[in-house]
């Protein structure tokens, strides 16, 4: 059994769930949660979800499924080493990406900007609304019925007014309180695999150089060690060990920086660590700087490089189309969302245009040009 530090997340301490249920035989309350994330619908879309590249783009491209499983290898190494609860950091990383639209940050800009009117949307608000609302695997209650510490750590930003209609799960943002240490750590081990993992497959489909990447600090360091140690290593081999290195001398700082801020702290229980002043899992300056300049030169080259401006521009484009032909005839969504939107319709076109959202938000990358074309093009009529 895991040792656990005084100010982690202990599962017989949780703030419970927001229905009732018994204690689980065999496993614990976070173990539950992780489960219940693995068995949802949502979780196993993330399979055609993208990062950067849209899911027909190639095969060995990330998707949003492997970057979730990459995010809690990642937060539970760094859990074990800092004897922080691994069950509740791998539940939080599996679940975070749950509420992101197809086609990545694109697709969320976009259905934020039809949403404009009706109260927006933010893709971790909607995971937590997957969770709380739209599984329906249950009998005696919506969603999945998650712990609290489990959905505090999906939701990582929230405005004060969202905050407000949350209750008690977004009463922090209000106070200005920290998340559980577990919820601090998936936050940081999601920075740690997009950024780098970005950087790989960017060098895979030929939009960035190595040449370009020795222009970061921390790619170059990296990149410099294994030329060192490795002379005749070249292509893909030496890109993953520059890659590989680079995630560990991230995950190494971080583990290091932290722990010393833990100790200097002085927190005795997680009651503290939610009352502390900022987060106490952080990296060394130095390497904060360094992370944040390999996010700015991917952003520069990578994701505003025109052959995925010339995606994002198309996904944009599937999905504000779509949104508004249902919302100018909601008869044309699915079946089973007829009854739903024929109420939301009469109650209010917010409240309709949260359904639509929710139906969208769902879609896979694949689905999303499916239904683009039976919508549009006069060859698919179903």
């Amino acid at each position: 059994m895991q040792k656990l530090a005084p100010y982690s997340a202990h599962s017989e301490h949780s703030k419970g769930r927001q229905y009732a249920e018994g204690s689980p035989s065999y496993r614990s309350e976070f173990q539950r949660d992780r489960d219940r994330i693995i068995h949802s619908a949502a979780f196993r879309r993330l399979e055609y979800k993208t990062q950067v590249f849209v899911n027909h783009e190639g095969d060995l491209f990330r998707t949003r499924l492997t970057h979730s499983i990459e995010v809690a290898q990642i937060a539970r190494s760094i859990a074990r080493e800092l004897d922080f609860n691994e069950d509740l950091t791998e539940a939080i990383s599996l679940a975070h990406d749950l509420g992101h639209t197809p086609f990545g940050h694109s697709g969320q800009d976009a259905l934020n900007a039809c949403m404009k009117d009706y109260g927006g949307f933010e893709h971790n608000l909607q995971s937590l609304r997957v969770v709380d609302q739209l599984e329906q695997k249950y009998a005696e209650f919506p969603g999945i019925n998650l712990t609290y510490e489990t959905r505090e750590g999906i939701l990582k930003h929230c405005s004060k007014k969202n905050a407000i209609e949350l209750g008690e799960i977004g009463q922090r943002f209000i106070e200005g309180r920290q998340p559980g240490l577990e919820a601090q750590l998936a936050n940081l081990a999601d920075s740690i695999a997009y950024n780098n993992h970005d950087v790989d497959d960017g060098l895979r489909c030929s939009l960035i150089t190595v040449e370009q990447l020795r222009e970061t600090r921390l790619f170059a360091m990296q990149c410099e060690t294994v030329s060192k140690l490795y002379p005749q290593l070249e292509g893909r081999r030496m890109i993953n060990e520059t890659v590989r290195r680079m995630i560990n001398h991230l995950v190494v700082d971080l583990i290091e920086n932290s722990r010393a801020r833990l100790l200097d702290s002085g927190v005795r229980d997680i009651e503290q660590v939610r009352d502390y002043a900022e987060p106490l899992l952080m990296h060394s300056d130095d390497v904060a700087r360094d992370s944040l300049e390999l996010k700015q030169f991917l952003r520069r080259n990578l994701y505003e490089h025109y052959r995925v401006l010339r995606m994002s521009k198309k996904a944009a484009r599937v999905i504000r189309e779509m949104f508004q032909a249902f919302m100018d005839d909601y008869r044309i969504l699915p079946t089973q969302y007829h009854a739903l939107s024929s109420e939301m319709a009469g109650d209010s076109e917010s409240a309709l245009a949260r359904v639509i959202a929710d139906y969208i938000a769902g879609m896979t990358d694949r689905f999303a040009i499916t239904e683009y074309r039976r919508l549009f093009e006069p060859g698919e009529l179903t």
